[in-house]
């Protein structure tokens, strides 16, 4: 994560056992957390990453004195080498990425030419002088950052104004950053609704802006990321019309090839700085495979103990020793669930440590999470369950140890998650805890998925139709399209707008008149855009009995999220949805107590509208392409907590949803079948089964989530005419991620019949086939025909 660069302070312990804590190596932590017997076998590999030390290098020339001296009042003399790197391509007017790990000052390398080009700037005769906008992916993160920016200018007096500009921003706080600021601080959501639609009223800060900075960007991924594509296009040119042509400064997690991503994303070439210069502790990462319990479950295949029960009991474990630590959960309701664990195994022991493990997650209100902030900069807060809302949220300095509650979807994710312990230098401890998951049984039991293979490129496509005609619209909007914005070299937007807005004239959405494009409505197409795919207006839970608003969910996932009888957890309380009311978008709760959680099932149906590529594999066929999916969500299942433990299944009645989106496919031969001696009557099974595992898998391959994708598997499909599997991107237009499996099939499909064979189990389990949600109740499924499938596929697959 990108941070500032400042000295800060730890609080002072608070009892003995948080100085014992602090004293203790990574090593010595982990022996005693695994210290019982039963326990040590969980862990199936520990991985020893030695420190390294520091290469500094002097400030390059062009950096004003001023800025220097408030450098070194932090404390820093000179730069890492990387630092000096980054801020002279900034100096220099070229647009620069750093990419290097977690806690290594990133932050100073847009900070100092920002407040250098602001100082520049300072004596202009318009009072405003340079300008810098800085983006971030969370309010947190901004509003981080507009603490630290103001400790580290404060030598610099009023020469610097930063403010922040979001949602939470009161009207004459807004007034004054349009009027006054230098710096603002803001998010890709406020840009896209707020200030380029106003652009009028902000002329005299973008005719100035010389730096964008881009926080976080390898966040900026899949359909998120085109949109985000979008909306960076449409910043640059609103700032053409007013003369300015900004400098682009990113900061990312360690990513592959991260100036060609960046390049896609900002649209103008960016140079990347890769060498980490920093210095770094010792991190001892131990991967942990709950045990298998005496619970079944469905169909009775064995069960594993639940990611969440496990790192539960370890978060109270370690904040017990004093230990500070962040265990970082995948949903909002299993960062929930930890805490409310967590503080009762405490509890037992010392009521006053119960206090002192919280939640922190997305849909709290603002002044909910400015607490919990408050009281992890303070050191009240010894243990946190967090989602990635913490991940890419605010500076934790001093923590001792991550836990991690399954796979976070990418290494990249994965080395930032741990990442954040260890960031004084001294040594840290991460652990990965396997979910009953296919990928993260695979990755426990092949450490060198993750300790030997670099981190993913980012995938986003800034040409998904789907998300590049409503910016289209948004651009009209702000200023007419010219033929000059979407065609020749310095055209703002791909090649595919031009094909566009044809279509959109038809559709009357813009006029043609002269040698421009007009939006033609009344209502700002900024306001239809849903940038970050959240598939309408946020669905407000609101407790039945008082009317109070609990918080938010978006609304592409109130189908499984909140729908009727979900168990939906609050700081620390526990609701269950008694009605979800699509129409108004508002779930109406009642507390409640029940010892179960709940997991929606769904069930999908596709048609194939457009075959773009198809690769022989043998006799088989490899396809990428257009598809339709129409989804519904048919039931929901209850599971005892903590075992996860099958107690039934709910029928529900929602309406389907209908995606147009791409997918990759593969069909196979009678023949083929035959040679696998797969059946006609375990064919279904098969199939089923090697369809959940390959979507498990993905994420390996992909900048993805298994939830970012579907798949539909059958054994005579009507448009293929044969056995075919398919696995779709969950956004419409696609994301990149089928895209990315097709091309990548040979190493993706071999790992999936690997993890399959791997599986200790006899016919099937969570660990390898089953899916947590499949709308068919995990049947039919068949292990076995599932491994011979894949071999006889891969069999066929082309050489290199």
């Amino acid at each position: 994560m990108t941070h500032s660069f400042l000295v800060r302070h730890n609080q002072p312990p608070r009892n003995a056992s948080e100085t014992d804590g602090r004293r203790q190596s990574p090593t010595a932590v982990l022996a005693r957390l695994s210290a019982p017997g039963e326990r040590s076998r969980r862990i199936t590999h520990t991985e020893q990453l030695p420190g390294q030390k520091e290469i500094h290098a002097d400030w390059p020339e062009g950096i004003r004195q001023e800025v220097l001296d408030a450098v070194r009042a932090t404390g820093i003399e000179r730069p890492w080498a990387h630092q000096a790197d980054a801020v002279d391509h900034a100096v220099r007017g070229t647009s620069v990425v750093v990419s290097t790990g977690t806690a290594s000052g990133k932050s100073l390398t847009y900070q100092v030419p920002v407040l250098n080009a602001l100082l520049d700037g300072a004596s202009a005769p318009n009072r405003r002088g340079a300008t810098a906008l800085y983006l971030a992916p969370t309010k947190a993160l901004a509003a981080d950052q507009w603490r630290a920016i103001r400790a580290l200018a404060g030598p610099l007096g009023t020469a610097v104004r930063p403010a922040v500009y979001d949602g939470d921003t009161p009207r004459e706080e807004r007034a004054w950053a349009r009027e006054h600021a230098n710096l603002l601080l803001t998010n890709p959501d406020m840009l896209h609704t707020g200030l380029l639609p106003g652009h009028r009223r902000w002329t005299s800060f973008l005719r100035a802006l010389r730096y964008v900075v881009i926080d976080e960007c390898h966040v900026y991924r899949g359909v998120f990321g085109s949109h985000v594509a979008q909306v960076l296009r449409r910043l640059r040119r609103v700032c053409a019309l007013y003369g300015a042509e900004p400098v682009f400064l990113l900061a990312s997690a360690t990513t592959a090839e991260p100036g060609s991503s960046a390049s896609r994303l900002v649209g103008v070439p960016v140079t990347e700085v890769t060498e980490d210069s920093s210095p770094r502790g010792e991190l001892v990462f131990a991967l942990w495979e709950p045990p298998l319990t005496e619970s079944g479950g469905e169909g009775g295949a064995p069960a594993r103990r639940t990611a969440t029960a496990e790192a539960a009991e370890l978060l109270a474990d370690l904040a017990g020793r004093g230990v500070r630590t962040v265990a970082f959960v995948r949903s909002r309701r299993g960062a929930e669930l930890i805490s409310l664990i967590a503080q009762d195994r405490l509890a037992a022991t010392d009521r006053a440590l119960a206090g002192r493990v919280a939640a922190y997650r997305g849909g709290y209100l603002p002044e909910e999470r400015r607490e919990l902030e408050r009281a992890l900069h303070s050191g009240e807060l010894l243990g946190l369950a967090a989602t990635t809302a913490l991940e890419l949220g605010v500076d934790v300095a001093g923590l001792d140890a991550v836990l991690l509650a399954g796979y976070p979807g990418t290494r990249a994710s994965l080395w930032q998650q741990a990442g954040r312990a260890g960031r004084r230098r001294q040594g840290a401890l991460a652990v990965l805890i396997a979910r009953d998951d296919p990928l993260d049984t695979y990755l426990v039991h092949h450490p060198e998925a993750l300790f030997q293979r670099p981190v993913e490129s980012t995938v986003l496509d800034p040409g998904n139709p789907y998300v590049l005609a409503p910016h289209l619209c948004a651009a009209a909007a702000e200023a007419p399209l010219t033929e000059a914005d979407v065609e020749g070299d310095e055209a703002f937007f791909d090649v595919t707008a031009a094909e566009l807005l044809p279509r959109l004239t038809d559709r009357g959405l813009l006029r043609r008149r002269g040698g421009g494009w007009y939006w033609t409505r009344r209502e700002r197409p900024a306001d239809l855009v849903d940038i970050r795919g959240r598939g309408g207006d946020p669905v407000r839970v609101v407790e039945a009995e008082t009317g109070r608003l609990l918080g938010t969910v978006d609304a592409g996932a109130a189908h499984t999220a909140v729908h009727e009888g979900a168990v939906h957890l609050h700081r620390g309380q526990t609701f269950v949805v008694r009605e979800l009311d699509l129409a108004d978008s508002v779930a109406f709760v009642e507390e409640s107590n029940p010892p179960w959680s709940t997991s929606a099932r769904e069930v999908a149906e596709l048609s194939v509208l457009e075959t773009d590529v198809e690769v022989p594999w043998g006799e088989a066929r490899l396809c990428f392409g257009s598809v339709e999916v129409t989804q519904q969500v048919v039931s929901y299942l209850r599971r005892r907590l903590p075992t996860g433990e099958v107690l039934g299944e709910t029928r529900l009645d929602l309406p389907p949803r209908t995606l147009r989106t791409r997918a990759v496919w593969w069909t196979m031969t009678e023949d083929q079948l035959t040679d696998a001696r797969v059946t006609p009557a375990i064919l279904p099974g098969a199939l089923h089964a090697a369809e959940h595992a390959a979507i498990g898998m993905l994420p390996l391959f992909a900048t993805c989530d298994r939830w970012d994708i579907g798949g539909v598997s059958i054994a005579l499909h009507p448009d293929t005419l044969l056995p075919t599997v398919f696995v779709h991107d969950g956004h419409p237009g696609g994301a990149g991620f089928a895209e990315r499996a097709f091309h990548t099939a040979a190493r993706w499909l071999t790992a999936t019949r690997d993890a399959i064979a791997a599986c200790e189990c006899h016919t099937g389990c969570p660990s390898c086939i089953q899916s947590p949600k499949c709308g068919n109740g995990n049947e039919p499924l068949h292990k076995a025909g599932a491994v011979r499938l894949l071999t006889e596929l891969l069999r066929g697959r082309p050489r290199d």
